[in-house]
């Protein structure tokens, strides 16, 4: 993981200082930034001592480098992001993987993307789409330079084959996500406020019927879920 993972982290560190130097903060720069402009004063070696707590208790090897990361920090973009400008930009940290998995059920209003490699994301993605109900609301998308594709996020499931009752919602909102990729928000507003409606007024497929209290019985079609989202959608 240090090698693989560890690797992920400092490559993406690295793009996002290399090409979106002016659009972007990291965590940690923030930290660097946000002592010195509560301090102007403030020494580097003291600076370094707040973003590293244990910093007294390091090898001098260790603090020294901490100090050398706190002044590069500070003459590579104090003047750009310094004086509170770092607060307008894209803030950039990284998390553990454990503990971001607890946070994006506690806190997903605090991270609007997730850059993962593909174990993790797969994780997260099911993590995040249990929130709103299920792999049945949650939508996906492929997005590349030249195209892209929209599509549910789980896979095909056989044995629910022609049996009109599976929750469309996830190729539904997927087809919302394509809506808003070619710039027709108008149509993306409608098809979400009739999802919306239908949820709230309790017409819904069996997997969200059965997380609701109390549980919805008995539950819409998936093709009645479409017919209802349909009718709600004004």
């Amino acid at each position: 993981m240090k090698y693989t993972e560890g690797a992920f982290r400092d490559w993406g560190y690295e793009l996002v200082k290399s090409e979106f130097r002016q659009e972007c903060i990291t965590e940690r720069e923030s930290w660097v930034l946000s002592n010195k402009e509560a301090d102007r004063e403030l020494s580097v070696e003291d600076n370094a001592r707040q973003i590293d707590p244990g910093y007294d208790s390091l090898t001098p090897e260790k603090q020294q480098k901490i100090c050398q990361e706190v002044q590069q920090i500070l003459d590579d973009i104090w003047d750009s992001h310094g004086g509170g400008k770092w607060k307008s930009k894209i803030m950039v940290n990284d998390r553990i993987a454990d503990s971001i998995f607890q946070q994006i059920q506690t806190r997903p209003d605090e991270y609007s993307i997730l850059a993962t490699m593909n174990l993790n994301g797969d994780y997260l993605s099911d993590a995040a789409a249990a929130i709103v109900g299920g792999l049945g609301m949650s939508p996906g998308a492929n997005i590349g330079d030249n195209c892209a594709i929209f599509e549910a996020t789980h896979g095909t499931a056989p044995k629910h084959a022609g049996l009109d009752r599976i929750n469309p919602g996830s190729v539904i909102l997927s087809g919302v996500m394509m809506l808003e990729f070619m710039g027709w928000q108008e149509a993306a507003d409608l098809i979400q406020t009739g999802l919306a409606k239908a949820i709230a007024n309790r017409e819904v497929t069996y997997d969200l019927a059965r997380l609701m209290n109390p549980p919805v019985d008995p539950p819409l079609k998936c093709s009645e879920f479409a017919q209802a989202i349909n009718k709600h959608y004004a």
